[in-house]
């Protein structure tokens, strides 16, 4: 596993990391980053996903563009079946501090695909060959793309389509190893992974189940891929990346938070998150702080009170009670 201690080369970029943290809609904002990159210090990073339509046409650009001191090497992802919208928006991602521009191919979700953007490209490698193209011909920056499988398990075309991107001159393709039928369901299917390993020059990086190091360290082996990309793995647990990194430039096992450093930085998540965007932050937290909430007596009971908080006292004194249960358990345990 010595090659994974390596930097990644994307293009003309170096990224001392094979581990990088997947761009997720309505979860990997600047705060979420922010506790990403104090456990993973090198590794890419990834803004959520950006409408390039809306932000070619816009004057001031959306908060979710916004590419916060430190957060260096970050790319910015951006989804559309519009070739010329694409490349607009590329420059304003560059503009604003991405080391690279990721273009979205794999999105499973209706109200992305109907509009032709996401996994609907799979059906459409003509128009996906032709994005690439004209970002590429856009932007300094290395271009890269994120895609899946194919459509359904009937029209598994990957093979093709990703020699199509590579041709186009995409330089890094992340696979995620399922159909858009399957969206988040089932197990990722790594063998395919392997397969367009053998066939790109460029790197390509494991997306998939990447939810531990064994897991990680198990989808390398099998796959031979540059890097993995962990994305679902990373709710509640910002660890994850840096966790991973560490092993494979180590080979030793970082030990692991307890369930009160992850209310802890739940707390601090929830704090970020009232700063950075007032009322709709609080709102926004429930879901991550149901996250963080596991694996504990009782846990069950704290997620479907954070599920409900209307304020940031509110939910800082949840969570403050929370943690009082566990120390109190944990002073019964050794008495």
């Amino acid at each position: 596993m010595a090659i994974y201690s390596s930097p990644l080369k994307i293009g003309n970029l170096e990224v001392h990391s094979r581990v990088l943290q997947s761009p997720l809609s309505g979860v990997t904002d600047l705060v979420f980053r922010r506790l990403v990159r104090r456990f993973a210090p090198d590794s890419m990073l990834y803004t959520e996903m950006v409408n390039a339509t809306e932000i070619s046409q816009l004057q001031e650009l959306p908060q979710l563009m916004v590419i916060g001191d430190k957060e260096q090497p970050i790319s910015m992802q951006l989804f559309d079946c519009r070739p010329d919208f694409m490349a607009v928006a590329a420059k304003k991602a560059v503009k604003e501090g991405a080391m690279t521009i990721d273009i979205n191919m794999g999105c499973p979700v209706n109200k992305i695909t109907k509009k032709g953007g996401g996994s609907s490209l799979l059906r459409q490698p003509e128009i996906a060959e032709q994005i690439v193209r004209e970002v590429v011909g856009a932007v300094s920056v290395p271009v890269t793309v994120k895609t899946r499988l194919g459509w359904n398990a009937q029209e598994i075309n990957i093979i093709d389509f990703a020699r199509r991107l590579e041709d186009a001159g995409a330089q890094m393709l992340t696979l995620h190893a399922r159909t858009r039928e399957q969206g988040y369901h089932g197990p990722a299917d790594w063998q395919w992974i392997k397969r367009v390993k053998e066939v790109l020059s460029i790197p390509v990086i494991a997306n998939g189940d990447i939810v531990s190091v064994e897991a990680a360290i198990n989808c390398l082996e099998f796959t031979r891929a540059d890097g993995v990309m962990c994305s679902r793995g990373t709710l509640g647990y910002p660890y994850l990346v840096g966790e991973i990194d560490y092993y494979l430039k180590t080979g030793k096992n970082l030990p692991k938070p307890t369930s009160i450093d992850l209310l802890s930085l739940a707390k601090e998540h929830l704090q970020g998150l009232w700063l950075y965007k007032g009322q709709r932050g609080i709102w926004q937290a429930r879901k991550h702080l149901a996250w963080y909430c596991q694996d504990f007596t009782g846990a069950a009971l704290w997620r479907e009170r954070f599920s409900r908080i209307e304020s940031l006292g509110e939910g800082c004194d949840l969570i403050d009670g929370a943690i009082a249960q566990l120390n109190l358990e944990n002073e019964n345990i050794y008495r």
